[in-house]
């Protein structure tokens, strides 16, 4: 999908949509989303969240003096790499680059960002790392079994446009939603990605 894919050279733009993360709820989701991180607690223990989210993020202007590289790191398809900034408190950057070309950014402010690259999935959390693995992906619409005992059932809304619910065995744990652009979350170790073409995969 030309709107997510980390093998092409257009750059894409982080939308924060909306977020509002239920305080009683113990679940750490932290989104590619306007919400602020929660703690998380595993499926089956949650109490209903729900985020709207946005996917890519631009490059964005920087201070020289903010920002502090950290690393880099080799992604699972053996040929790209993220190149991690840390820009503040829970506020990284990373860039992803293939034979030396910038083909993309994932960036977290307050919130994790993920993204589909080409079947390569992607996640920056928090605390500024980055995992990443090949397939899994289910295409949606639909109701999918995903890592960690969660379940998630996605649906379309539009033209680049699902939403995902997360559901434990209490119920829907947190709900993603896309608008043209790739999201992501943590959820206690297990990392889903929700496409905009509604493809969404999950990795422990």
């Amino acid at each position: 999908m030309n709107s997510t894919t980390a093998r092409t050279t257009r750059r894409r733009t982080l939308y924060v949509a909306s977020a509002a993360l239920t305080a009683a709820a113990a679940l750490t989701l932290a989104v590619c989303s306007g919400a602020s991180a929660a703690e998380a607690k595993p499926a089956g223990h949650t109490k209903s969240n729900s985020v709207a989210a946005g996917g890519w993020s631009g490059l964005q202007l920087t201070s020289a003096k903010t920002a502090s590289p950290v690393r880099t790191q080799r992604l699972a398809d053996g040929v790209s790499t993220a190149e991690i900034t840390k820009l503040g408190e829970q506020h990284y950057r990373a860039k992803i680059v293939a034979r030396g070309e910038v083909l993309a950014t994932l960036e977290t402010n307050g919130h994790d960002d993920g993204l589909d690259a080409n079947d390569m999935f992607v996640t920056l959390t928090l605390d500024g790392q980055v995992h990443s693995w090949m397939g899994g992906g289910h295409q949606g619409p639909g109701t999918f079994t995903l890592a960690g005992g969660w379940k998630a059932k996605v649906t379309k809304l539009g033209e680049l446009r699902y939403r995902a619910q997360i559901i434990g065995h209490d119920g829907v744990a947190a709900t993603l939603e896309t608008h043209q652009h790739d999201v992501g979350l943590n959820a206690n170790g297990i990392y889903i990605v929700l496409s905009s073409g509604g493809i969404i995969s999950a990795h422990a």
